[in-house]
């Protein structure tokens, strides 16, 4: 039986709090009561906490009490670190990192292990902070998100620092949009409804294959350490306008520009954003864990869409990213953290009207049961 530990991150239910459908209470007693065991919570405090940075004294008491009663267990808080919060000025390091100092006292009452900072953290914020880390017991830990790999220097500067250290409470936590192999289904449904032609959906569907399966190699010399999703994404819609990119870019910039002016009839500019999709891709591999697991916090599950497996009733799985490789890896190697689940795909529907909106309830569930399955084979 693997020691892997199951939990959500809150975060994907926010268009059911939106819509009140679920409050803070309800979203901890979904988790607690209807997800085959999982009893991880990890939340966003910017959205799950009301009167944030300060909760009032009373909150506390009832948020142990809803540990207690959902048998429930605090693993991650994830902060924001909104640097645009103040009208007149963008916060300096030292005011980001006095935030993130508050944030982390704010995590240990409310007894949570790990910290969570969004990838775009200067890893000199997160040392300026550290102090009070090691003081409170918690974890910092950068998430990595598609399309930084993990092998750059996100996650280098971070080990580089804990090796010259030897701190215990600085690491990442992996994203496992990082083992997205190709575009959702429900991404590409977006853009169709949006204007773009199947057929550019295809080609990109198609081109993100060959590479997963090296039949291609058109993104593999991309250094996908020196960017971010966005970054490379603004480089190519330049490039677009410009012709003016780094050498590192041009050739899949190239590919998948004549990729779309060969083979789409009456493409418009929302076709090459289709085929922009490429370039968010991580190409990591489950291997590239296996040194990096003194530094592994928690594990975002992150996912955009479950659909029930063919000729297998009950059973689900996200057609865009591997699961089962990672999770096999992680089982070898002794992984006995969390992973929580993480639903982002609720976008893709909020385009349409609201009989049309996804039940994240509902995909959170089925996460789970592909979870536990995969983690007891």
């Amino acid at each position: 039986m693997s020691k892997i530990k199951r939990g959500v991150s809150l975060y994907s239910y926010q268009q059911a709090q939106f819509f009140k459908q679920l409050d803070l209470e309800g979203q901890i007693r979904e988790v607690g009561t209807n997800l085959f065991g999982a009893d991880g919570i990890e939340l966003l405090d910017e959205q799950a906490l009301r009167k944030y940075p300060h909760p009032d004294p009373e909150f506390f008491d009832a948020w142990y009490s809803w540990m207690d009663k959902y048998h429930t267990t605090p693993v991650t808080m994830d902060v924001f670190g909104d640097v645009l919060q103040f009208r007149d000025h963008v916060q300096s390091y030292h005011e980001n990192a006095e935030r993130l100092m508050s944030d982390i006292r704010l995590a240990k009452k409310m007894g949570f292990k790990n910290v969570r900072t969004l990838a775009t953290c200067p890893v000199e914020v997160m040392i300026l902070a550290l102090p009070v880390a090691e003081e409170c017991d918690i974890r910092l830990g950068k998430e990595i998100h598609a399309p930084i790999p993990l092998n750059g220097q996100y996650v280098n500067e971070i080990v580089d620092y804990v090796q010259k250290t030897g701190t215990r409470h600085l690491g990442i936590v992996p994203d496992w949009g990082i083992f997205a192999f190709r575009p959702s289904e429900v991404t590409l449904d977006w853009y169709m409804r949006h204007g773009a032609k199947e057929e550019t959906c295809r080609l990109v569907a198609e081109l993100c294959m060959e590479n997963h399966t090296g039949k291609g190699n058109a993104l593999k010399d991309i250094d996908l350490s020196k960017y971010t999703a966005g970054n490379v994404e603004s480089s190519f819609f330049r490039y677009l306008k410009t012709h003016d990119t780094t050498d590192d870019l041009r050739p899949a910039f190239d590919l998948m520009i004549s990729l779309v002016k060969d083979n789409v009839k009456d493409y418009t500019e929302i076709d090459f954003e289709v085929m922009a999709q490429a370039l968010l891709l991580s190409r990591a591999k489950a291997e590239d864990l296996r040194e990096l697991m003194p530094y592994i916090v928690s594990i975002h599950g992150k996912f955009y869409n479950m659909s029930e497996i063919p000729s297998r009733p009950g059973q689900y799985q996200d057609i865009s990213m591997d699961y089962e490789g990672p999770i096999r890896f992680l089982k070898e190697i002794g992984y006995e953290g969390y992973i929580n689940s993480e639903y982002e795909g609720q976008r893709r529907f909020q385009d349409r009207t609201e009989e049309y909106l996804i039940s994240e309830v509902d995909q959170v569930r089925k996460h789970q049961e592909m979870l536990k399955r995969l983690l007891e084979v």
